[in-house]
């Protein structure tokens, strides 16, 4: 029987390591084993900005794939929550009865997608706001360099 509450705590608190997909799906999940391939890269992006500093060009490339897979998993936590009860048992436990309540919707799952709204947008718009700085201070960078 698959929880819900489980499934969207995990999606948003261990969601860029794939435990969500693989208390869903199983260990055969691909997208499971390719979700920390992306944040292990942002992590990487990270290092990187302590090591070099705020002009690396690949850290700023790096760093917004932590945060949209944060934020993705912060939207798959919202999703899992708010999905119906015999749409979740439907769908994840095909064998019980439509209304079994490792499907229902309690107090944890509300908690928890309001965490991952609040979190999840949070990071989502810090990204976008750091990529896109970095990409206009880029993009004046090399416009002073034509212009000289």
């Amino acid at each position: 029987m698959k929880n819900k509450t489980l499934a969207t705590w995990l999606a948003f608190w261990t969601g860029p390591l794939g435990l969500h997909r693989f208390y869903l799906y199983g260990w055969t999940d691909m997208l499971g084993w390719l979700l920390p391939i992306p944040t292990a890269l942002g992590f990487y992006g990270l290092e990187r900005v302590q090591q070099f500093g705020q002009d690396d060009t690949l850290s700023w490339m790096l760093i917004p794939l932590l945060g949209f897979t944060l934020a993705g998993c912060a939207l798959n936590a919202i999703i899992y929550g708010l999905t119906p009860i015999e749409k979740w048992n439907a769908r994840f436990n095909p064998l019980a009865d439509s209304l079994t309540p490792s499907g229902r919707t309690n107090w944890g799952t509300i908690i928890g997608i309001a965490i991952a709204l609040l979190l999840g947008t949070t990071v989502l718009m810090a990204s976008l706001v750091f990529s896109f700085q970095r990409y206009f201070e880029y993009q004046i960078e090399a416009a002073r360099l034509i212009s000289q």
